[in-house]
């Protein structure tokens, strides 16, 4: 019996599981239960499903089906796991990449299987992401047999497959931070400083977009040292005080934020082959001193 061979349901109707639901239907996948406390939620999941049933009860969810998805949010995951009664015909996923599937140890306890199946995506707008899982990377880590199971779910996703070692969740998903929420908060303060000259934030996305995907090639390109460019990679000094002094001017809290940036870029900079290492020494000293704004 394979994967397609079971009846699929989904604890939880937010945007991950209305994305990952018609991503498994379009598969072939037999999408054929959903459960929400908000009924708004599963309204928009049977929308998109037809072929999916709402269910008033969790466990008689649960009780029809064989292949189980808790996109519930991740605090949640644990207390609906125990809160159902299970069997060794179950298979139960969680989508959340910083929990450990030892959460769902009642499923276990019950003779269940478990697994953790995490796509590398932003899941703001189910169309959106759903367009984007094709090519994106899926995180797993599940008991067994099941492992192989869901690297076969993932390439039918057209995905990456990627085995995330036990205990090392959190640290793979504070990983994608760097490129997704965080990422977005530098996009927001690069618009306030076009805010400060007269621009819209439309304007501003319009302008440093482009800048961010020739950005995103340079490294897909050559590598994250040789995909480096600005001013501390080619030492030029001047144009980096002259940054410390207009944010020193402007916003002293983004001025330390830029000098913590910059000198995270000193040693790419340096592997890279375009920064001297005098450049270097005299660029982290200006970054690191209180003063190195008004320096000339």
């Amino acid at each position: 019996m394979t994967l397609k061979d079971n009846r699929v349901g989904f604890i939880g109707c937010g945007k991950v599981g209305r994305t990952l639901a018609r991503a498994l239907a379009r598969c072939g996948y037999d999408v054929c239960a959903a459960f929400s406390r908000g009924g708004a939620a599963v309204d928009s999941f049977i929308g998109e499903i037809p072929s999916a049933r709402r269910y008033a009860d969790a466990q008689r969810l649960v009780d029809d089906c064989d292949f189980i998805w808790l996109t519930v949010a991740d605090d949640a995951i644990g207390p609906v796991a125990d809160s159902l009664r299970w069997s060794s015909r179950h298979k139960v996923v969680h989508c959340s990449g910083a929990t450990e599937i030892e959460v769902l140890h009642k499923v276990v306890q019950d003779g269940g299987t478990i697994g953790g199946f995490h796509p590398l995506q932003m899941f703001t707008n189910p169309q959106v992401a759903l367009k984007g899982l094709p090519g994106c990377t899926v995180g797993i880590e599940a008991q067994g047999g099941f492992h192989g199971e869901l690297e076969q779910l993932a390439l039918q996703l057209r995905c990456t497959p990627f085995r995330i070692p036990p205990g090392t969740r959190a640290l793979y998903h504070a990983s994608a931070y760097y490129v997704g929420p965080f990422l977005i908060a530098l996009l927001s303060e690069a618009a306030t400083l076009w805010r400060a000259f007269g621009a819209t934030e439309r304007q501003a996305l319009d302008a440093l977009l482009p800048l961010l995907s020739g950005t995103v090639a340079a490294v897909q390109d050559a590598g994250l040292a040789r995909g480096m460019g600005g001013c501390v990679a080619r030492g030029d000094v001047g144009t980096v005080q002259r940054h410390l002094q207009a944010l020193g001017g402007f916003d002293p809290a983004m001025q330390a934020r830029y000098r913590q940036l910059a000198l995270r870029t000193v040693p790419l900079g340096i592997e890279r082959g375009t920064l001297a290492p005098d450049l270097a020494d005299r660029i982290e000293e200006i970054l690191q001193s209180r003063h190195g704004s008004a320096e000339t």
